[in-house]
């Protein structure tokens, strides 16, 4: 029987940073800009992901970017 969890994490135990998510956080809020016009085309478009796709790139491309480690 396996003791690791999901993509080698350890269950039970607090996760460490890596564990948390695969994407850069936005400490700095330098990508707020593109943040707000993929929400407001996601809440314009009821929220059909597909419509803003090109949104979430260029939001995801700025985060990727300006990835600051902490």
């Amino acid at each position: 029987m396996s003791t690791g969890g999901a993509f080698g994490g350890n269950r039970g135990l607090r996760p460490i940073p890596p564990e948390k998510g695969i994407f850069p956080l936005d400490h700095l809020h330098e990508c707020d800009a593109e943040k707000k016009e993929y929400l407001g085309c996601l809440k314009s478009s009821a929220h059909k992901s597909e419509q803003c796709r090109h949104l979430s790139k260029k939001y995801l491309q700025c985060r990727m970017a300006k990835y600051v480690f902490f």
